[in-house]
């Protein structure tokens, strides 16, 4: 809902309790449009900050709560366009399982919904809306990691909004536990769960006229010690997909002359397999009599085994023997078989004789496979990072995803016959690759979706050919770092905590810029924190960030970046910016297991620990938290000297109601400030900002450090917005920052949505900088309506920069930033002014 700017309503001025700046917060509402004509005509001025209370206070602005989303009903025609497909999230980046898509023209089917689901549909234009269940091979963050983004996404779809029916192993009842911290209960009601059949035949979950989904469940045995140590999250599931028989032809010469059957309704009740009384003769007609042989439904196995240990339990499957291809029996023939295990299970010889029980079927390895790994999957963003790292490579290292050297002809994987229809092959699978089981005549694998191969040269080709002027601009950016100190800015102007800066201080990476949810362009809200050989810092930690970082840093690259991590810090509950904590909590786990090491220490709002700690009975996450509460300026004090503190806000501030009395953990705080001080940062300070309930911004300041005449300078101070309207707290937390990071959602005539949604306007969050006098301002959470670069006005921008996914600003690099913000707009010179209508119409309702 936008609101119109006549029905804000000012109230009262009401300061922050520990701001020295008598501006006020003034919340308004869509209630009273008498009370803003007031304000209007009266002769007190307009607070520069307002908010929306209603949406701080964490109300819908509607004030609607959706009781029952839509479900979607559609009649079904066994007669179907009908196939699998692969879907390649996480082929490229082996961060997340890849997605599978049973497809019918009414009925779609996923299996599978790991991080970055979303941004594929859109980019590939699969209408998440037409999906009518999700289901999971293995209930944890490689595999379901997107579910919570989906469903949300799906929830804003509409007036209503829609779900989905979602299946997956018991431990599905955990996933669903910890995601109601923060999704709407009605948007998880058609979540089931199933455990293993009680009968030798596989549980049945779907069964309509044009196929039957069952499933076959695998969990390893534990011994005792195992059974006390280890999680859930450790079934998986073998997914049989029997689409129906295709009838016969009808013979109606038969029909007529034969069994005397006159032409009208009964043909179509012998065709639609019912039995009928002859008009001629005293004979029931039974469709077998006028009916050809009906042709067998394909089938597809879904296979995921994700240990040696879940094989064992795959080959010893009673409910896969009538799958069997036996001369005894006469098993089902199965058509296609697609294999979501890992390459390091499937190349297993136990796993290989396995496959070799299925000798008719076609073979498509649908796990991490090296062939996959040397082009991008996103290729929208993989263009522009291209782009970017050719016009300025300062600031836009190479993207990890494109090796200086193609390793193709050291890839072993299995190549797909040009007999695409020859089946009993074992194919490595590839982004969009299709098995066609309807049309019958067209059953086998079709290539023809597949997308063409994305190469850097190609993206550097198109783009000369594009912008022939870009070549000269690289050369320009190049002569910004030839300069000395002196030429591009007086010594008098650099900060103190800048001289003689180290390049292996701090860089600043941009892992997500974008707001709501992926879009084609940019990911959501992600900040890298990198301090080189001390460690690294996270500020928030969207869905997709893990895959971020492996386009950035490369796979060997990203892990080590998050081996490294010591501290995530979370601004607020919305999905955007913390559902992609806990596969980066997961992996780190697994990377440093058997190693010495510390728990990562996360500190968000309290509702954050809800859902991790429910989620901690699914995967170790190896984590300890600590309330964003417990890290404010007067907590930190009361650390120091064991009182307790006051209130974030003053007594009948309009924030009150959002911001109750915290109580300091102060032995954990006690840990975060040991953490800290082996990282090089003397202070992490949460502030509130006026968002949402639990809402904050964060500053993060280096300890002092030596200059080259071993003076003591100050260190760099970087303060993080989070999502925001703009308010006292921040230009107070800004003061004589270093570095910026603000949330710039929405260009500044669309200062009426900001309003709406508690955001900011690019000017209001250069001012909220200028106020404060800082340093270098960096504008990011850039609302999805500006697909690649948002509308700015660079006459008040001479110390700010625009960010974009995957940018790298390295601390000794923030003398120039600003000046290379010219020359996006001439990289971007046509798309100034594009806007996607789909992603503004699902971000309104979002």
């Amino acid at each position: 809902m936008i609101l119109n700017r006549s029905l804000r309503l000012l109230l009262l001025s009401c300061p922050l309790k520990s701001s020295p700046f008598l501006l006020p917060l003034r919340p308004f509402s869509a209630s009273y449009p008498m009370e803003k004509n007031k304000a209007k005509n009266g002769s007190s001025k307009s607070s520069p900050f307002e908010f929306n209370k209603r949406r701080a206070d964490g109300f819908d602005e509607t004030g609607k709560s959706k009781k029952n989303l839509e479900r979607k009903t559609r009649k079904l025609n066994p007669n179907t366009t009908a196939y699998a497909q692969v879907l390649g999230t996480g082929m490229d980046t082996q961060d997340t399982s890849s997605s599978v898509l049973l497809f019918f023209d009414k009925q779609r089917f996923i299996f599978n919904a790991g991080e970055g689901l979303q941004r594929f549909c859109t980019e590939h234009k699969i209408k998440l809306s037409k999906i009518d269940h999700v289901f999971l091979s293995r209930v944890c963050s490689e595999t379901a990691g997107g579910l919570p983004g989906l469903l949300l996404t799906l929830a804003g779809i509409g007036e209503e909004g829609l779900s989905v029916n979602v299946w997956g192993p018991s431990d599905l009842k955990l996933l669903v536990d910890a995601m109601k911290c923060f999704i709407p209960r009605a948007a998880m009601v058609h979540t089931r769960s199933f455990g293993p059949s009680s009968t030798p035949d596989p549980t049945v979950l779907v069964d309509d006229e044009v196929v039957k989904i069952s499933a076959i469940t695998l969990e390893p045995p534990r011994s005792m010690e195992e059974e006390s140590c280890s999680k859930s999250g450790e079934i998986s599931v073998v997914y049989v997909c029997e689409l129906a028989d295709i009838m016969g032809k009808f013979d109606l010469e038969k029909a007529k002359k034969v069994f005397g059957v006159r032409p009208g309704p009964k043909y179509s009740k012998l065709q639609c397999g019912e039995s009928v009384r002859s008009d001629e003769k005293d004979i029931t007609v039974y469709p077998s009599d006028v009916m050809g042989p009906s042709v067998p439904g394909p089938i597809v196995l879904l296979v995921d085994c994700p240990t040696e240990s879940h094989v064992a339990q795959l080959l010893s499957a009673k409910c896969l023997e009538s799958y069997y291809p036996s001369s005894d029996s006469g098993g089902k023939l199965v058509n296609c078989i697609i294999h979501l295990s890992p390459s390091s299970v499937t190349s297993s010889p136990t796993y290989q004789s396995w496959m070799k029980r299925f000798h008719s079927s076609q073979h498509i390895l649908a796990g991490h496979q090296r062939k996959n790994m040397e082009f991008p999957i996103l290729k929208a963003s993989s263009r522009i990072a291209a782009r970017l790292n050719y016009l300025c490579p300062q600031f836009f290292p190479a993207p990890g995803f494109w090796p200086p050297q193609h390793v193709t002809n050291s890839i072993v994987d299995s190549t797909p016959s040009d007999q695409d229809s020859n089946l009993g092959k074992s194919i490595s699978a590839e982004n969009l690759l299709k098995f066609t089981l309807r049309p019958y005549a067209h059953l086998g694998m079709d290539r023809s979706c597949i997308p063409p191969e994305l190469t850097s040269p190609q993206v550097l080709d198109e783009l000369l050919s594009e912008i022939p002027e870009i070549k000269d601009k690289t050369e320009e950016i190049k002569q910004l770092w030839k300069k000395p100190n002196g030429e591009t800015e007086s010594n008098t102007d650099l900060p103190s905590c800048l001289e003689n800066i180290r390049r292996d201080d701090m860089e600043i990476v941009l892992l997500g810029t974008g707001s709501s949810q992926p879009s084609k362009y940019r990911n959501v809200s992600a900040i890298y924190i990198d301090l080189f050989s001390k460690g690294s810092l996270l500020l928030d930690c969207g869905e997709g960030t893990l895959g971020q970082l492996k386009r950035r840093y490369g796979l060997d690259g990203a892990d080590e970046a998050v081996r490294k991590l010591r501290c995530i810090w979370i601004s607020h509950i919305h999905a955007d910016h913390h559902a992609g904590l806990a596969r980066i909590l997961a992996l780190r786990c697994k990377l440093l297991k058997g190693v010495a090491h510390e728990p990562a220490i996360v500190v968000g709002p309290r509702s954050l620990k809800h859902f991790l700690d429910a989620y901690q009975r699914l995967e170790e996450l190896d984590m300890e938290f600590l309330d964003c509460r417990s890290t404010t300026k007067t907590s930190w004090a009361s650390l120091e000297s064991g009182k307790e503190e006051g209130p974030l806000f003053s007594k009948g501030s309009p924030m009150q109601s959002v911001f109750k009395t915290p109580m300091t953990d102060l032995p954990c705080l006690e840990n975060l400030k040991k953490v800290l001080g082996e990282v090089g940062v003397e202070d992490l300070i949460s502030f509130p900002v006026v968002h949402c309930p639990q809402a904050f911004g964060v500053v993060v300041k280096a300890a002092e450090r030596l200059n080259s005449v071993g003076e003591r300078i100050p260190g760099w101070k970087m303060v993080y917005s989070g999502d925001t309207r703009p308010c006292p707290e921040i230009v107070e937390a800004s003061q004589d920052a270093t570095v910026l990071i603000h949330e710039a959602t929405f260009e500044d005539d669309l200062i009426d949505e900001a309003l709406a949604k508690n955001h900011s306007t690019t000017k209001e969050a250069i001012d909220m900088g200028s106020s404060a006098g800082v340093y270098r301002i960096v504008l990011t959470h850039f609302s999805q309506r500006y697909p690649k670069i948002p509308v700015i006005d660079e006459s008040h921008m001479h110390n700010t920069c625009i960010a974009f996914d995957l940018m790298s600003i390295n601390v000794a690099d923030l003398q120039v930033l600003p000046k290379v913000l010219p020359y996006f707009k001439t990289l971007f010179k046509d798309e100034m002014v594009e806007e996607d209508v789909d992603d503004i119409a699902l971000e309104e309702a979002l």
